[in-house]
């Protein structure tokens, strides 16, 4: 069995998803740090032509210097070329990881999403992904850098005087004992996963609180009174303060040692000055070696930054990959389709959880160019069974069958074709109404488009606006009312065209002139097609063929209008409840009505 790999392995898994660009901009990143070392060689040359008068040759010097230019110059542009292939390699990476990240969760049943916050998957895709992008093309070329840059380094401390190269090196040691010490072992693992689950909390808190600003404005409250975001804030602050002082002493330790090897290689100097055979040769390299210990702590400096922002970068790769792992709803292996529309529910059982039944052996058959209205009270499973037809979530018992064919046995493309949904609460997106409406079908032209709008009875509302069906939703002053955007929803639901449909009380929350236009609307919708209402307004449901009263996951009662209400059970007392409630207007007492 093959295990997806983990960490910094699956880390540089994808950076090498783009093998050629990535391999080109590590070689080019080996190439620019031999060339910046260039410099300080040709230096050390300079300084032993200078110590030695009468054997000066300036025109070797003037070599010296040109090479040091050029080393210099030339560190630079390979440089350039690493950062440019680095960039190219990681923009096609993030481009193709958000791109399947986007299709896998589509393609995730309801259920993942509603047990995962937008929030979190936000947090996946804007931050987790995108700090991918930084990794690979500024990142990568550093870590690989900043490994040839000890090997170079080592080489050079070795070559001239290596016991004074051996005292230079023993301070970088100790400072990385140290650091591994301090941040490889499990503490900071569990900080790094801490740190990313507070993150993603952070977020879906933010997300919550930014959704309900309304209520927050509306009641006079801060956000030191919306508890669980500014709890959450509190305490990422807390642990991310408390972790950091932690290691205060050990970082400060470490960046002493790395920045000033100079005071190791002075006792060193003097202890072997007075033994040295070629006193000339040795000061000469002792004079390098104070001047090349100034550049120790760059390589050395990143190579642990790099480090710890890859175990960071890692840790939020594999969240990533946790989301990937989760399976969408298994397609069958030979689909099959349907050339009848009626809705079966056979003795289906469902339960989001597994000590708490939501449905419990529910049969009906919703007919082909019928209205069937589910009622009921909240909670009952209304909701639930209209969400199990198109399959997102898989019964625990039972069978739905469209056509007479489980829809289990349908390819999940297909059955989502079979489908239109209108509810009351209404999303759409940030763009063109033309490209709202042509949601409903992608391959829709001009003109369909707009003959769909004028049977929501949206063309009046759309002629008025700055571009017509090119305006923008949400652009600057652009506002719809709640039910100019219901009728837009119903639109693209009339160019989808699909032989089932699905109402959740799609004029509850609108104002009597747009509850006439989206009713007409819906009669539009509505011709010839499999319906199923979910009512929460009884009088909605006089002129359904068919009325399934659901209650505590059961089917209570089914029968048309005028059955069930003389027939005193559960229909018949919600619809007198219902009445008396129509009945009810807002009125004075008697002893208030005297002070007026």
């Amino acid at each position: 069995m093959n295990h997806r790999k983990t960490g910094m392995a699956r880390l540089l898994e994808l950076a090498f998803l783009k093998k050629g660009l990535t391999l080109g901009a590590c070689i080019f990143s080996v190439l620019s740090v031999a060339g910046s070392f260039t410099p300080y060689l040709a230096i050390y040359c300079i300084i032993r032509e200078l110590a030695d008068p009468e054997a000066l040759n300036t025109g070797r010097m003037i070599r010296w210097g040109v090479l040091a230019g050029v080393g210099a110059g030339g560190a630079i542009l390979l440089n350039w070329f690493a950062l440019l292939c680095s960039h190219i390699g990681a923009f096609a990476t993030l481009y193709r990881l958000k791109l399947d990240f986007a299709e896998h969760i589509a393609r995730l049943p309801l259920g993942f999403h509603t047990g995962n916050a937008t929030g979190k998957l936000r947090k996946i895709v804007d931050e987790n992904i995108e700090k991918l992008e930084g990794f690979i093309a500024h990142q990568l070329p550093d870590l690989v850098g900043s490994f040839t840059m000890p090997i170079i380094t080592l080489a050079i401390l070795f070559a001239f005087e290596w016991r004074l190269g051996l005292a230079s090196f023993v301070p970088i040691i100790a400072g990385y004992l140290l650091q591994a010490l301090a941040f490889s072992g499990e503490s900071s693992q569990r900080f790094i996963k801490k740190y990313q689950a507070s993150l993603e909390d952070m977020n879906t808190a933010g997300v919550e609180y930014i959704r309900g600003i309304s209520v927050v404005k509306a009641f006079n409250q801060t956000i030191f009174s919306f508890r669980k975001f500014h709890e959450i804030i509190a305490d990422y602050g807390r642990f991310v303060t408390n972790y950091t002082l932690s290691f205060q002493r050990p970082w400060q330790i470490f960046m002493l040692l790395i920045h000033h090897v100079y005071l190791f290689l002075l006792p060193a100097i003097i202890l072997l000055a007075g033994g040295a055979a070629d006193y000339g040769k040795f000061a000469l390299a002792s004079l390098f070696y104070l001047i090349f210990s100034f550049y120790l702590a760059t390589p050395f400096t990143k190579i642990m930054y790099v480090s710890q922002v890859g175990r960071q970068i890692a840790d939020g790769i594999d969240r990533m990959d946790a989301m990937l792992a989760v399976p969408p709803l298994p397609e069958p292996l030979e689909p099959k389709r349907t050339a009848e529309y009626s809705v079966s529910f056979e003795n289906v059982s469902f339960s989001y959880s597994d000590d708490t039944p939501a449905l419990q052996n529910i049969s009906f058959t919703a007919k082909q160019g019928e209205i069937t209205a589910l009622v009921g009270p909240s909670g009952g499973g209304k909701s639930t069974i209209a969400h199990l037809m198109p399959r997102f979530y898989d019964v625990n018992e039972g069978a739905i069958k469209i056509g007479g064919v489980d829809i289990r046995a349908m390819s999940n493309e297909y059955l989502m074709s079979l489908v239109s949904f209108v509810f009351q609460e209404v999303f759409l997106f940030k763009q063109s109404v033309f490209e709202n409406i042509k949601i409903g079908d992608k391959n829709a032209s001009r003109e369909q488009v707009i003959a769909a709008a004028r049977a929501a009875q949206c063309q009046g509302f759309i002629e008025k606006l700055p571009q017509s069906y090119d305006t923008v939703i949400g652009g600057k002053n652009i506002h719809l009312s709640g039910g100019e955007k219901q009728r837009i929803v119903i639109a693209r639901a009339i160019l989808k065209n699909a032989p089932i449909l699905v109402l959740d009380e799609a004029t509850a929350f609108a104002d009597p002139e747009n509850e006439y236009n989206i009713q007409k609307a819906l009669e539009q919708l509505m011709k010839n097609k499999t319906v199923i209402i979910i009512a929460h307004r009884l009088s909605t449901v006089r002129g359904a063929d068919s009325i399934l009263v659901i209650d505590k996951g059961s089917l209570a009662e089914t029968g048309n209008f005028g059955v069930l209400v003389a027939g005193n059970g559960r229909f018949s007392r919600m619809w007198r409840q219902y009445s008396s409630a129509m009945d009810w207007a807002v009125t004075r007492s008697p002893q208030e009505a005297s002070h007026v």
